[in-house]
């Protein structure tokens, strides 16, 4: 499972596509598989294309308002927020913050008596530890109280966060459980999917919105740039695990 979710599609996403084109061109000789690898290169590397491709998968740039938000027997926060490094011992945000201070926002307005962290874990940093319980202790130091805070076992993926979190709460499909689910809106689609598929009624709450429908799209937006090649390939990469799900029926 590593080797298909996080290998393989460096083959199929821009940056490794083109430079295998423009490898194949080098040893071919062929000049046309050389233009083609720096044009798809070029393209998903200018803002215009790469805000377009995240904003499909997020959908609208819409915060729905907490106060809206109905009640449930859960709120679950996704793994994925936190980098671990010497000299922080409870780790340091990364862009996906909004994760944890959302669901911190839901429990605090009473929108559910739980709070799930996952105990998110890589195989290949198998001495970290586990994101969920980092963040359960950074939830005590905001006031939550312990009795409020569960952590599922370790998982890999969303697909495991999903399973671990349904075995923690004890909820089975036809019982009409809810939860409030929160993760970035690139990510919700693919795990709202997920969490209903393994039983649960889901309210979804995104965050994290890498887009925004305000942004004005001048001549800068068409200069390529390093970090809206990391945005198409994290939008797109969110594709390839959806339709790896949908091919394995988990879906």
């Amino acid at each position: 499972m590593l080797l298909v979710n996080k290998v393989l599609p460096f083959f199929v996403l821009p940056l490794g596509f083109s430079l295998l084109c423009m490898l194949a061109g080098l040893f071919l000789r062929k000049r046309l598989l050389l233009w083609y690898g720096f044009l798809v290169l070029w393209m998903f590397s200018m803002p215009v294309v790469s805000n377009g491709v995240m904003r499909l998968v997020e959908g609208e740039a819409r915060r729905v308002p907490v106060s809206s938000v109905g009640r449930a027997d859960a709120v679950v926060v996704l793994s994925g927020m936190l980098n671990q490094v010497d000299g922080a011992p409870l780790g340091e945000w990364n862009d996906a913050v909004d994760r944890f201070y959302g669901g911190i926002e839901l429990f605090n307005a009473g929108k559910a008596p739980l709070i799930v962290f996952t105990r998110g874990q890589v195989p290949w940093e198998l001495d970290a530890i586990p994101e969920g319980e980092l963040l359960a202790k950074r939830a005590v130091l905001l006031g939550v109280p312990k009795t409020a805070i569960c952590l599922t076992e370790k998982v890999g993926n969303t697909a495991d966060e999903a399973l671990a979190a349904a075995k923690l709460l004890g909820f089975r499909k036809g019982e009409g459980k809810s939860i409030i689910l929160v993760t970035s809106a690139y990510h919700m689609r693919r795990a709202l999917l997920l969490f209903e598929k393994a039983g649960f009624r889901v309210i979804p709450f995104k965050v994290d919105y890498q887009v925004s429908n305000k942004k004005e799209v001048t001549v800068l937006n068409y200069l390529p740039n390093g970090e809206s090649l990391e945005q198409s390939e994290r939008a797109l990469r969110e594709v390839i695990g959806w339709l790896y799900y949908w091919v394995r029926g988990l879906l």
